[in-house]
């Protein structure tokens, strides 16, 4: 299954989800994610979430000085966030048990799948 499509749809919470656990900068939030099973999720992708959550109000961002290169950009969860991530886990589950329901339903009328 492609899972480009799906990935859309539930980026948001993932790196909300993410950056729950710890703040974190672009790179290294998309490692975490890979880490965590979406291999398939795209620097691009990621960096656009970032952005877009914290023009939403969700993340705040701090800047940490290298040594080594360019200063990184820190993004932390904030209260709004952790609203925000608690009404899409709700959202998520409930629909994740109705799309498992449908999809594992034994067939009517003896029908194979």
């Amino acid at each position: 299954m492609d899972t480009t499509q799906l990935l859309k749809g539930v980026l948001d919470v993932a790196v909300l989800a993410v950056i729950r656990e710890e703040d974190g900068y672009g790179y290294d939030i998309v490692r975490r994610l890979r880490a965590a099973g979406l291999e398939d999720v795209g620097d691009a992708s990621v960096y656009g979430t970032l952005r877009r959550l914290y023009a939403s109000g969700a993340l705040s961002t701090y800047v940490v000085p290298s040594e080594g290169g360019p200063h990184r950009k820190y993004y932390g969860i904030n209260p709004q966030g952790r609203d925000m991530l608690a009404q899409q886990t709700i959202s998520w589950n409930a629909f994740a048990h109705t799309l498992g329901a449908l999809i594992n339903a034994t067939p009517a009328n003896g029908e194979e799948s």
